[in-house]
């Protein structure tokens, strides 16, 4: 079987993510709540914990990357096998 992320891995990647991608375009938080109309505790309780809506997600997203690259996610899905007998069944992913 393949390894696989946790939610909570995911979310803390995602939050570290986005923060670093603050950071690089020397946005301070205060400005990213500005632009993207979420709170500024909000986005320190997301980058401290990765605790934060699916919306106020989105809308960090976009003021600090394209929101295209997360649809991509749901448009080009890749189904991989998690065995060989997935493979010889049709079973995927």
């Amino acid at each position: 079987m393949l390894p696989q992320v946790t939610s909570i891995e995911l979310q803390e990647n995602l939050a570290q993510f986005l923060k670093k991608q603050r950071k690089t375009q020397n946005i301070s938080r205060r400005e990213l709540a500005l632009t993207s109309h979420v709170p500024e505790s909000t986005i320190k309780r997301f980058e401290n914990t990765g605790n934060i809506s699916l919306r106020q997600f989105l809308m960090l997203w976009n003021s600090l990357d394209k929101l295209d690259r997360i649809d991509l996610l749901c448009i080009n899905q890749v189904f991989e096998p998690l065995s060989a007998q997935d493979v010889l069944r049709g079973n995927f992913q």
